[in-house]
């Protein structure tokens, strides 16, 4: 999926991008862009599960119908075709409802907003850490981080930042990146982004005679 999204010429413009949003500043940006945080697999089998119930439900209530049905099908009949009709059927009913779970729109309805969030938060914490946004020389680095099937983003600025820049100065930065999912542009609205936290960083962190790039430019395509 995310070839699809950002193809090599948005990642190459991407990189682009936080290099020279980088020349004027002594912080750095690093960004990150993931699928889907979590596979979500136990709230989809929930779903499918809850599905079938309810499928079941429904069949006991013309079980009277369903077993004539049956009869007149088979000359031989017995009621283990019956249960088996039954058990069958529901295992076919939750198969397909675990896969349309699978499919994002639906994932959006099935999973609450409180749960992503949070999946989000805590994936874009793990590659904060891994990465090593977290010990940039001055503590001035921050993390754009892009989750595609929430369509949520996380920037997570070091405690250097924190101290200067308050979280809220974020905000306008991190909702043009949403609305560039939302509409089909994400590439172009993460270097505009990108661009915007430049200039935010350089007002407070300008750029040192003996800087270094601490951390690569290129966007960071993550599995789960």
């Amino acid at each position: 999926m995310s070839k699809e999204i950002l193809n090599k010429e948005d990642v190459k413009n991407i990189g682009k991008a936080v290099e020279k949003a980088e020349k004027n500043t002594s912080g750095e940006i690093a960004t990150a862009f993931i699928n889907e945080s979590d596979d979500y697999a136990k709230y989809e089998l929930f779903f499918a599960f809850i599905a079938g119930f309810v499928y079941f439900a429904v069949l006991l209530m013309f079980s009277g119908k369903i077993e004539s049905l049956i009869q007149n099908l088979f000359w031989n009949y017995s009621s283990n075709y019956l249960v088996s009709f039954y058990g069958f059927s529901t295992f076919i009913v939750i198969s397909i409802f675990y896969f349309i779970a699978n499919i994002s729109h639906i994932d959006r309805l099935i999973v609450s907003k409180k749960v992503m969030e949070k999946k989000v938060k805590n994936r874009a914490i793990r590659h904060f850490m891994e990465s090593g946004v977290y010990k940039t020389r001055d503590r001035t680095g921050i993390l754009i981080f892009i989750s595609f099937l929430e369509r949520r983003i996380e920037l997570i600025a070091d405690s250097g930042i924190n101290e200067k820049i308050d979280q809220s100065k974020w905000n306008d930065i991190v909702t043009h990146i949403i609305n560039g999912i939302k509409d089909k542009k994400l590439a172009n609205n993460l270097i505009e982004a990108i661009d915007e936290c430049g200039k935010l960083l350089s007002k407070y962190f300008p750029i040192k005679e003996d800087d270094e790039n601490e951390l690569a430019n290129e966007i960071n395509i993550l599995e789960k």
